[in-house]
């Protein structure tokens, strides 16, 4: 989402790093295109204004056109009036002594709601260790109490639905009894939606409100809609009085002015944010990683939990063995390439990593998916002591691998030789260890 802001402020930043010293114009002109920017950016103007006004004032204070070192104080400064924007630090769970704990999720139909409960629930119940259960409560779209259920099936858990009630209000009030007694820990509601913000919708969420008394609201916004968003999580705080906002569609093409926005306007934190299709593409939103990442530093915090997640320890250090004895293999390669795919996208895991400044390489770099699909269609094609000894590929087998996935003779020699050369590279990066117990820190990714 935020890839057009990165690109300005890696422009801005490239012109100003090698300065020894800003003069007063170069600091208004980079303030200029900071503001341009933001503004391009769909940002709301009075959000712009005081952005850039804070960004000012603390330059000036700090001294920054005396420093010899005015391209580190800018980002600082800079990054700190970003994060301030985005809500400051990040605003977790309140579970409550007495269980469940009831979360309601409001907000416009499409803005994905009853994705994101399952999501939620999803993240609730794997990094906190919860027993989490969902209420269908949204009774008017089509098929939206399927979709609830057959996704909450994927995480295995519960969902309480009435098939023959019309009334959300009694749904949810049922539902929160019945899981009571099931002793489920956290209590999801996914209710219901309109086109657009009527009497009708907000009475019926806070009706629910008043008889059930959820422990935490969350509004669920589209980041797509631009400042709609902005306008919609004002309306629904002036009638429900929420606790939080989760972002959804944070992957998308659009600008970020919603998500820049929210919280300065509404004074709201953004809780979650929703960064893809699948059901583990959902985290808590970290104000601090969020301004890193849109500034061109990365978010290295977050990718390291996504990789600890996926990585068995024990199976790295065995592999770390393996590449020190030079006995590493496709199988190996595989596992490793499958680890991969499960961070996400090539393109998202870049984005994670500080690629600070206009680095031609860097930006060169083809980021296509497909890459590896068809490094695993080639690998897959292998027999299994082909995957295991590489070197017993010859000219007869390379056609047949090439003719099972899809692919050419040149297509496999190519991976042959990368995987030679990364098996001998490998080699030398993981010298550190030793038979005393030494590892090296072989980077799990």
């Amino acid at each position: 989402m935020f890839e057009f802001l990165t690109s300005k402020f890696g422009d801005l930043f490239f012109k100003i790093k090698n300065k020894g010293r800003l003069s007063p114009k170069d600091l208004d002109d980079s303030l200029r295109e900071i503001k341009l920017a933001l503004l391009e950016a769909d940002v709301n103007f009075l959000v712009v204004k005081e952005f850039i006004e804070n960004v000012k004032q603390r330059a000036v204070g700090e001294n920054i056109l005396e420093s010899l070192t005015p391209f580190q104080q800018v980002i600082k400064i800079v990054n700190d009036e970003m994060t301030n924007m985005l809500g400051g630090a990040s605003s977790l769970i309140n579970f409550s002594q007495r269980i469940p704990t009831i979360i309601m999720l409001v907000g416009l139909q499409g803005s994905g709601k009853t994705t994101c409960s399952v999501k939620l629930a999803s993240m609730i119940k794997s990094k906190y260790a919860k027993k989490v259960s969902l209420i269908a409560a949204d009774i008017y779209r089509p098929a939206a109490i399927l979709q609830l259920i057959d996704y909450s099936k994927k995480i295995g858990c519960e969902v309480y639905h009435e098939d023959e009630s019309k009334d959300p209000v009694s749904i949810s009030v049922n539902g929160i009894d019945a899981l009571r007694k099931s002793a489920s820990d956290v209590v999801i509601i996914d209710t219901a939606g309109r086109l657009q913000i009527d009497t009708e919708m907000m009475n019926e969420v806070m009706e629910i409100k008043k008889k059930v008394k959820p422990h935490q609201i969350y509004l669920v916004v589209d980041s797509m809609s631009g400042q709609e968003a902005v306008n919609v999580a004002k309306e629904f705080n002036n009638k429900l009085e929420y606790d939080g906002i989760i972002l959804t569609k944070l992957d998308s093409d659009s600008r970020g002015g919603a998500a820049l926005s929210i919280n300065h306007v509404i004074k709201k934190p953004i809780k979650f944010a929703s960064t893809g299709e699948k059901i583990e593409d959902f985290d808590v939103f970290y104000p601090d990683r969020m301004a890193s990442r849109i500034l061109g530093m990365g978010d290295v915090l977050t990718l390291i939990e996504k990789t600890e997640k996926i990585i068995d320890e024990k199976k790295a250090r065995e592999l770390e063995e393996k590449i020190y004895k030079s006995e590493l293999n496709f199988e190996d390669f595989i596992d490793q390439l499958k680890s991969i795919k499960k961070l996400g996208s090539l393109e998202k895991v870049f984005s994670m990593l500080p690629m600070m400044g206009k680095n031609k390489a860097l930006k060169d770099i083809n980021l296509d998916d497909r890459q590896l699909d068809r490094i695993e269609a080639i690998i897959n094609s292998m027999t299994v002591e082909e995957r295991r000894n590489p070197e017993l590929i010859n000219g007869s087998r390379k056609r047949r691998i090439s003719e099972g996935s899809g692919t050419t003779v040149s297509d496999v020699n190519r991976l042959l030789k990368q995987f030679e050369n990364t098996r001998h590279l490998l080699k030398q990066f993981s010298g550190g260890f030793n038979k005393k117990g030494f590892n090296f820190p072989f980077p799990k990714l």
